[in-house]
């Protein structure tokens, strides 16, 4: 029986394995801290995780106990100014017994502290982006795109040392000294048989005793000399290669940068792309992202240029859309690609440009993306852009466009674009 004991050292003295039981336990209470974390700090801080509340009454376990019943009565050493009957007041807010804490107390006198417990990075993001998915994610060219995985595939002659199969070397080691001694021992059996008679017979014969024990000294020396193990004995673990069956998908990241976005616009429009690209590249390993910026004209840009770069000047969004359709075009063709789009602006376009946006969606990026989904950034009256864009929402079950008006709308909004489809 083989026993593994886990080494490594947890955080602070910690229990890994209680510490995800408990997670699992209050999920719930734990997602909806999460939640309300996400409106306080920024969205681009995640290099940290974060300090989660919960009130001590909803992580205590019920329990059975003795209730104390009956009628008590104490002395209490050094009353002069309470006597049998009297009801003591509870202490005023604020005064002598108000405590030194900070804060206020509660208005009926009763307070409870919050469990308050540190998640990391890792299991903050986790929890961030657990039930969401990108929708209709379809597996194209099932047989052309492929995820290689490392199995284990038996044993070999050859390998590394730290591959080495002890067990299986020893077995193989058994197994090469019996097959080349079975012969010796059994004529070493004989000739012990042969010697016990010889010894036992009357009259003795010494010079025959001598010559069957100087062959059972010489059979036992070429018996010991028989090695324990040798390197045609070693056996390496063998891994190979499979292939397994992926799909692939490549999001584009449109974001108008003109000079009608100004600084808080375009940190919102910064803030739902750094939440979308962590949700991405957190959750799909095979996800290509291709980032447009774009003013009166678009350009594919990486990312640190994508979020910081300033740009000024008018609005057209159809120079966007056409780049993503030459991208798409060029680089991923649509029967082995899932192609997904965000696109971000504060509405302001140009009268005419509006209508031939939709036509570009409607005869060349629908009916190539998988979804489509168009987020406004803006407290005004919506303007042509927004309007010909509901003329779509109707018609194409892959297009969503969504409002957002301040920083605390980004989150709730992101989910509801992609929150996970349930059967």
């Amino acid at each position: 029986m083989a026993q593994f004991i886990d080494r490594r050292l947890n955080g602070k003295n910690k229990s890994a394995v209680n510490r995800q039981r408990f997670l699992r336990r209050h999920k719930q209470k734990i997602k909806e801290s999460v939640t309300d974390a996400v409106n306080r700090r920024s969205i681009t801080n995640t290099e940290t995780g974060e300090d989660v509340s919960i009130p001590t009454k909803d992580i205590s376990e019920p329990i059975f106990h003795q209730g104390q019943g009956g009628l008590k009565e104490r002395v209490h050493p050094g009353n002069d100014q309470f006597i049998t009957g009297d009801k003591i007041e509870r202490p005023p807010k604020g005064g002598q017994g108000g405590g030194s804490g900070q804060g206020e107390a509660s208005p009926d006198g009763e307070g409870e502290d919050e469990f308050v417990f540190q998640i990391s990075k890792d299991e903050y993001l986790d929890i961030l982006f657990e039930d969401l998915a990108l929708p209709n994610l379809k597996k194209n060219q099932i047989n052309k795109i492929k995820e290689w995985k490392t199995h284990r595939a038996g044993y070999q002659t050859a390998g590394m040392p730290s591959n080495i199969a002890i067990v299986r070397s020893l077995q193989q080691s058994l197994a090469r000294r019996t097959a080349m001694t079975a012969g010796k021992r059994r004529m070493l059996d004989e000739l012990c048989q042969q010697l016990d008679d010889i010894q036992m017979s009357e009259p003795a014969q010494p010079m025959e005793e001598n010559r069957l024990k100087q062959e059972i000294a010489e059979l036992r020396k070429k018996i010991d000399s028989v090695p324990f193990i040798d390197t045609f004995d070693l056996r390496f673990k063998n891994y190979e290669k499979r292939p397994v069956p992926s799909s692939q998908a490549v999001m584009f990241c449109l974001m108008d940068v003109s000079g009608s976005m100004d600084q808080a616009t375009k940190d919102i429009a910064k803030r739902f792309y750094v939440l979308l690209y962590l949700f991405l590249t957190r959750t799909y390993e095979n996800v290509e992202v291709v980032f447009i910026r774009h003013h009166t004209q678009a350009k594919e840009v990486d990312e640190h240029e994508f979020f910081y770069s300033q740009e000024t000047g008018g609005t057209i969004v159809s120079s966007a859309l056409k780049l993503m359709q030459e991208i798409v075009e060029d680089r991923y063709p649509l029967d082995e690609w899932n192609i997904y789009a965000a696109q971000a602006s504060d509405g302001d376009n140009w009268a005419d440009d509006s209508p031939r946006c939709r036509e570009l969606l409607v005869n060349k990026l629908l009916p190539a993306c998988q979804y489509y989904s168009y987020i406004e950034i803006t407290r005004r009256t919506h303007q042509t852009l927004w309007h010909e864009y509901e003329k779509l929402e109707n018609d194409f079950d892959n297009f969503a466009m969504k409002n957002i008006r301040s920083v605390d709308d980004i989150f709730p909004v992101f989910r509801e674009l992609f929150h996970k489809e349930t059967a």
